[in-house]
């Protein structure tokens, strides 16, 4: 089989990863074979042990690499964002944005979670705990400040992510509404949930 344009390093390992995430999507993770994959990216089904050694360790790689992006990316909207309000705000408009443009990402990282090794596994939900602390501590700084009334932060959080991460299973583009509507309505129902009333 020839070998695609570009298909060599950093291109071809981005490229077999984005292909998996979508077979993964569509046939499931058991589902996908590694000559499947090979097939679709127009390779020889050795080169992708070359790359990624094996189907989990390919899945680990796709269920970590999300989960750091999204993390290191969240904290880089919240640097210089001051105020527990403020910052909430900008949680809401970035999850909501990120994950719709991402939502076979989201979906593997919610589905395929059972599929990883216990290693992987533990390295995954040690970065979503650390997502949701981001969260948390947000409003525990909004109950300090006594602009946010809720019970428990780290509840609160889980049900906040939990709706807004709920977005990208029913959002198709280019529905009646668009995402700045959807972020709105959501931002309007956060912060209605977590004020404390005058």
């Amino acid at each position: 089989m020839a070998r695609t344009k570009g298909s060599v390093g950093s291109e071809t390992a981005s490229l077999i990863r984005a292909t998996a995430i979508r077979l993964m999507v569509e046939h499931g993770y058991e589902a996908m074979t590694l000559r499947q994959l090979a097939e679709a990216v127009g390779i020889q089904a050795g080169s992708v042990y070359r790359y990624f050694g094996a189907k989990d360790r390919l899945l680990a790689d796709i269920m970590i690499g999300h989960m750091e992006t999204v993390l290191n990316a969240l904290q880089a909207r919240l640097a210089g964002v001051e105020g527990p309000l403020q910052r909430l705000e900008t949680f809401v408009d970035f999850h909501i944005r990120y994950h719709i443009e991402k939502q076979a990402e989201v979906f593997l990282a919610t589905m395929e979670l059972r599929s990883l090794s216990d290693e992987a596994r533990m390295r995954v939900l040690a970065l979503r705990q650390a997502y949701e602390t981001l969260v948390s501590t947000i409003l525990s700084e909004g109950m300090a400040s006594g602009i946010f009334a809720v019970r428990d932060a780290k509840v609160s959080s889980f049900a906040i992510i939990g709706m807004l991460t709920s977005v990208c299973q029913w959002y198709r583009p280019g529905g009646r509404l668009g995402p700045d509507a959807i972020i709105a309505i959501h931002r309007d129902l956060v912060l209605q949930a977590v004020r404390k009333l005058d």
